[in-house]
């Protein structure tokens, strides 16, 4: 069984004027790579269904909590990895975040040095326009926008 995340695609608009809030993920692997942004998400923890967790890795990685509403499901969409991330969306036109306070993890830098720097799993996050979103995501998310571009 591949691994499994979730995630939350927060939303507004409509049309050719309809953003998406993603976040770009932090650490020296991703700082030069143009597609480096994500749909804010995680992996399941055991007994956890998906929507927990996508709420919960939303206020891990944002520093907020998710907005209030309820969420659609967009759909399952598998990554390069064979990661399976279960998307869901919520239409949220006045969320706002002045400064991203995600959690950190730990890696080795450089790798085999035995020295560890924590870094922020995500350094930035902020509203995109769609078409724009389309060329920063992970190629393994389009998907999940296309999905939300044809909700309607």
């Amino acid at each position: 069984m591949p691994p499994r995340s979730a995630g939350l695609l927060l939303h507004r608009g409509t049309g050719s004027s309809l953003e998406v809030f993603i976040a770009h993920m932090g650490g020296p692997f991703w700082r030069r790579r143009p597609r480096a942004w994500s749909i804010p998400k995680g992996e399941l923890e055991a007994g956890e269904d998906a929507l927990t967790t996508a709420l919960r890795e939303f206020g891990e990685e944002i520093g907020t909590p998710a907005p209030e509403g309820a969420p659609v499901l967009l759909g399952d969409f598998r990554q390069a990895s064979g990661k399976v991330v279960t998307v869901w969306t919520l239409d949220a036109p006045h969320f706002a975040v002045d400064v991203v306070r995600s959690n950190t993890v730990s890696l080795e830098l450089p790798r085999g040095s035995g020295r560890f720097v924590e870094v922020p799993e995500v350094d930035d996050a902020r509203w995109v326009p769609l078409a724009e979103a389309r060329d920063r995501v992970v190629a393994g998310q389009v998907a999940a926008l296309d999905a939300l571009a044809h909700r309607g």
